[in-house]
């Protein structure tokens, strides 16, 4: 199939496309005789694969990671459960951070419930922060 039909049956672009086959997500396809692109129909579910593992907050690196083992002739299974325990543990990390975050925010701003603008000296900007 042609880029533009890979385009559409996978949801993307043809940039995309270009830009995973440059990248190595995607094998180089074979040319046609006037050199377009001839795309095998399996490479759809190559693409259905990275979409889920990006949705996943998996980078393009650790999806080549997983798609080479596979390609090698292995099952990536182990590798991606390592992926994803790291990636959950990224998120619990964020979480933690956001909701300190917040608390700090939380607490500035009870902090600036009464407004007193004749108090607040011009030197410190707002005493509030």
């Amino acid at each position: 199939m042609r880029i533009g039909e890979l385009a559409e049956a996978s949801s993307t672009t043809t940039k995309t496309l270009r830009f995973y086959e440059e990248a190595g997500l995607l094998p180089a396809p074979n040319r046609t005789a006037s050199g377009y692109r001839d795309y095998d129909p399996d490479v759809v579910a190559r693409l259905n694969f990275i979409r889920r593992s990006r949705t996943a907050g998996l980078s393009l690196a650790q999806i080549r990671e997983v798609l080479d083992i596979r390609d090698s002739g292995s099952a990536p299974c182990q590798h991606v459960h390592e992926l994803l325990e790291d990636r959950l543990a990224g998120l619990d990390r964020q979480i933690a951070e956001l909701q300190a975050l917040r608390a700090t925010v939380a607490q500035l701003r009870d902090a600036a419930t009464s407004v007193e603008p004749a108090d607040c000296d011009p030197v410190l900007v707002c005493r509030y922060l």
